[in-house]
């Protein structure tokens, strides 16, 4: 109680505007004080406004008060002094919530500044003075403030833990070590914290190697994002360049054709009106005639008729002939014919090009390969819509739910011809070529099934080396018959064995080259994993066995 004494009466003789004891003591009008170069600082700065004012109380002062030692305040200060008055401490010396307190101070804390490991104790300034004064306490360890003092503390035996258990891997204090942790591996926390200090040097090493690495990384992928940014807008620009140009001779071709058919028509008709107008003279003149005629018929003149017959029964020759030269004509409809011709073979080139385009847009990555998924969930995230394509169909396999299933089938179906078809393989390729990351499922029944992926310039006929699914360089197969598992490519065999699935799950990577097929139940069981190189675009393929009834269908996906 006698130190919070003194800090009152101390606080009572504190400067308001350095919060220290004051120093050469001035008492301005209004009656506060302060130290001397304080109110003359604070007064300086109010020169120019010719108006000087207190600083606790905001009292005005014209003109400038004349500053006087406080003779008397100043010796009461020095005596009290002598009596170890200090300055109360400012607000943020006292420690609030968060700090760590000390333990000592009573009434309201102060902040402490050291924490003592073998008193188990945190202190403040003036707490602490002890132990750089006293010699026994000068051997105590001290650290920063902690708040985590009693984790050093046996809960069992109220005792410092200064033991390491290395048996247990945990602190004791030295009763533990007789009792419990008896006959364990022990040594002093200390003498572990250096071994430890050790591989903490080693791990940070590490560490730091590590973020040295990583810094690096981050900018080769800041430059890559530059590039990829200054590569893909010349990409863009470039591009809508030669599309514009596209569409311009497009519509330079279309203006041709429609100048070329509007002039056609306007020679055709002009022609036409000619003949037309030259048909209508020549029937007047023959209507003429048979007028005369007809008046020629009714003379009983037998002189006058015969004189007259001669001239009028003459008919001069048409030099056109249009009841023998018209046929039938189809007139602009060729035309048409012809435009839609080439508007099919454009179309079929722009869908060719379309895919190599689209697969040269999805290799660009430069990214980190992705991690392959593990749960269906992480599967469905790349799921993807697939159709079969019924120009590549043999004739024997029926497709139905929407291009999605293949079913055998012993009547021999109605396809077009086409240079796309298999002509001896019982397969089906689909129509989307896939690149990037892609996972679908197969559902079949049956016991002969393929479920493939092919390059789209595989041999649509031949002999099964060239045309099989997994038996050339250009397929990838997971095979299923005789009540087995087995993968084939260029015509190796890997054999797998696990139970069947009838539900097939096929995942690809193509930028990692990775293809893999699963088991899809309510776990995903890999069957059979390949990494390798892909070249061209992917078809998902399906072959079934020589059976009516035999189904393949590729799943719709959530």
């Amino acid at each position: 109680m006698a130190q919070q004494g003194i800090q009152l009466d101390g606080a009572k003789f504190c400067c308001s505007i350095c919060l220290d004891l004051l120093k050469d003591p001035v008492a301005i009008p209004c009656g506060h004080s302060y130290c001397m170069s304080c109110i003359k600082s604070c007064w300086d700065e109010e020169d120019q406004k010719k108006i000087h004012s207190c600083p606790q109380c905001r009292e005005t002062f014209t003109p400038r008060p004349v500053l006087v030692k406080n003779t008397m305040l100043a010796e009461l200060l020095d005596e009290l002094k002598k009596t170890g008055l200090q300055a109360a401490p400012p607000d943020h010396c006292y420690a609030g919530p968060g700090d760590v307190a000390c333990d000592v101070c009573t009434g309201r804390k102060l902040k402490a500044i050291k924490s003592c490991l073998v008193c188990l104790a945190s202190y403040c300034e003036q707490h602490l003075q002890p132990h750089y004064d006293a010699a026994p306490l000068k051997k105590h360890k001290l650290v920063d403030p902690s708040q985590k003092l009693q984790e050093n503390i046996c809960s069992r035996h109220d005792e410092v833990m200064k033991i390491f258990c290395r048996t247990d891997q945990q602190c004791i204090c030295y009763l533990c070590s007789m009792d419990e942790h008896k006959g364990h591996d022990t040594v002093s926390a200390a003498a572990e914290r250096t071994e430890r200090q050790k591989e903490l040097g080693v791990s940070r090493q590490k560490i730091q190697q590590r973020i040295q690495d990583r810094e690096k990384d981050v900018k080769v992928l800041q430059h890559e994002v530059k590039a990829i940014n200054l590569s893909a807008d010349k990409a863009v620009e470039d591009s809508e360049k030669i599309f514009t140009e596209l569409v311009r001779l497009i519509e330079k071709r279309s203006s041709d054709v429609k100048e070329q058919i509007r002039s056609r028509q306007k020679a055709e008709a002009s022609r036409a009106e000619e003949l037309q107008e030259k048909l209508k003279q020549e029937i007047a003149e023959l209507r003429r005639k048979d007028a005369e005629l007809e008046q020629l018929s009714h003379t009983e003149d037998h002189t006058h008729f015969l004189h007259n017959y001669p001239s009028l029964s003459r008919l001069s020759e048409s030099t056109d002939s249009p009841s023998t030269n018209i046929r039938p004509l189809r007139y602009f409809e060729d035309v048409t014919a012809a435009v839609s011709e080439a508007r099919d073979k454009l179309q079929d080139i722009l869908t060719e090009e379309w895919t190599k385009i689209s697969w040269t847009v999805t290799e660009v990555d430069v990214l980190l390969p992705q991690p392959e998924p593990k749960t269906r969930a992480e599967f469905l995230q790349y799921s993807c819509q697939i159709t079969l394509d019924p120009n590549t169909a043999y004739t024997h396999l029926s497709l139905s739910e929407g291009n999605r299933k293949a079913t055998f089938i012993g009547e021999e179906q109605l396809y077009s011809s086409h240079p796309d078809r298999f002509t001896e393989w019982f397969q089906v390729l689909s129509r989307e070529g896939l690149t990037g990351r892609c996972y679908w499922e197969v559902e079949w029944s049956g016991t002969a099934v393929s479920i493939a992926v092919s390059y789209k310039d595989i041999s649509r006929t031949g002999t099964k080396i060239k045309c099989g699914f997994g038996n050339n360089d250009k397929s990838w197969a997971l095979n299923y018959y005789n009540n087995r598992y087995e993968f084939r490519h260029n015509n190796i065999k890997t054999p797998i064995p696990v139970p069947r699935s009838s539900r097939v799950g096929v995942y690809l990577d193509h930028r990692a080259g990775i293809l893999s097929f699963y088991s899809v139940s309510e776990t995903m069981t890999l069957l059979h994993r390949v990494q390798t190189t892909f070249t061209q675009p992917l078809h998902p393929g399906l072959w079934l066995g020589y059976c009516t009834g035999y189904t393949a269908e590729l799943c719709k996906l959530k």
